[in-house]
């Protein structure tokens, strides 16, 4: 029989076990994008190029400070990194799985039905709907052996549910996939209303180049602090995912070499 030594099992809920607490950490994201206003308010100069650029922080500015279209920006880019900070603790979290020993490793050990009765008590309390992959495969592959005897339908039922957490999994990026939409769509908007109120200066009897080239820096910067912000964010959506779908093929071929491939239904 397999024995499973100097693993504790765990009677605390998840998230007492190094899960991030997501609401509390976007709204400290939040919190921290208006401090970085309110910091980069005091540290540059009012109607400089650094503040104009990425505060709108000038006496022309069509918008009453500090509710402009950059400021703005900077809040929601603060929330996206946030959200990628959960995620990539969440994926260290789940590779964390790997090096518990929940299974054997070694090349002789073969189980049978009565030694997944304990495996599966100490991987129990280790999932919910959400997070924990493999302790969350290793439950289900062991409930459907124990159920039916039979390695291919175990096989079969760990494939479904790989898939439905990769979906589920992917599911968890549309806030910062929003994000970076929304990011660079309030930049094209701040670059029309740029625009348009550039042209309302524009009269048959003279042009007001103080207001027009005030509108037109709102026009520019805002595309420009947008893009910026985008990028970095679309560049983290890519790396923290690839973690966190690397964790789930880590855990479904951890799950289907120590554990469907030791099965023994006789």
């Amino acid at each position: 029989m397999f024995s499973m030594p100097g693993v504790n099992r765990a009677e605390l809920p998840l998230a007492q076990q190094g899960l991030p607490a997501r609401l509390v950490l976007l709204g400290v994201a939040a919190l921290a994008g208006c401090f970085f206003v309110g910091l980069m308010t005091i540290l540059l100069p009012r109607n400089g190029p650094a503040a104009t650029m990425l505060l709108d922080y000038a006496d022309l500015s069509p918008f009453p400070y500090p509710f402009t279209v950059q400021n703005l920006m900077h809040v929601l880019f603060f929330v996206g990194l946030g959200e990628l900070f959960v995620r990539s603790r969440t994926a260290q979290w789940e590779m964390r799985f790997l090096s518990r020993g929940f299974l054997p490793e070694d090349d002789q050990t073969v189980l049978q039905a009565h030694d997944l009765g304990p495996i599966r008590r100490q991987v129990a309390k280790l999932f919910d709907g959400d997070n924990g992959f493999l302790p969350s495969l290793i439950d289900i592959s062991i409930l459907q052996f124990q159920a039916g005897r039979s390695v291919d339908q175990t096989v079969s039922v760990l494939n479904s549910s790989l898939e439905l957490i990769a979906h589920r999994l992917d599911l968890r990026y549309q806030l910062i996939r929003y994000l970076a939409w929304l990011i660079p769509t309030l930049g094209f908007i701040g670059t029309v209303v740029g625009i348009a109120g550039a042209m309302a200066y524009v009269k048959s009897q003279g042009v007001d180049l103080d207001q027009i080239g005030a509108n037109l820096a709102i026009a520019f910067n805002t595309t420009i602090v947008a893009l910026i912000q985008a990028a970095v964010l679309v560049l983290g959506i890519h790396e923290v995912q690839k973690r966190e779908e690397q964790s789930l093929n880590l855990a479904g071929n951890y799950c289907l070499r120590n554990l469907v491939n030791r099965l023994y239904a006789g």
